[in-house]
């Protein structure tokens, strides 16, 4: 399993990445949205996880940014990762495109279960991680 953080702490895409390597999945991680949307032209992936608040353009924004591409990358499960807890950011991060909403600190059987559900809703399979 490859999957893109796009997270701009580094210490939270560390904690990530130490989860996902237990599962056996890859992590490319990009610094900003910018280059996350960079990453997603360029790499293929299986999942992208993607935090809120960052500089420049922020994770709503890179959302929507991918579900308006006209390819097949335009479809990619999205899962937001955020420590954002206003009432209405889940509706807001759905409306945009996500497929599912992880609140940090993020418990590595979250991330998993998460990670699994939605892969197995968009295939129709039992897919987990």
């Amino acid at each position: 399993m490859n999957i893109l953080f796009i997270e701009d702490d580094p210490m939270n895409r560390r904690v990530v990445r130490d989860m996902l390597n237990v599962a056996g999945a890859t992590m490319a991680e990009a610094e900003h949205a910018e280059a996350g949307l960079n990453m997603i032209e360029a790499g293929d992936y299986d999942v992208i996880l993607v935090d809120l608040r960052m500089p420049g353009m922020d994770g709503i924004e890179a959302i929507e940014r991918i579900r308006a591409r006209g390819d097949a990358k335009a479809e990619l499960p999205i899962i937001v990762v955020t420590a954002d807890t206003a009432v209405d950011l889940r509706e807001r991060c759905l409306a945009a495109g996500a497929d599912e909403v992880l609140f940090k600190p993020v418990a590595m059987d979250a991330l998993f279960d998460t990670i699994g559900r939605v892969l197995a809703l968009r295939s129709g399979d039992d897919m987990i991680l």
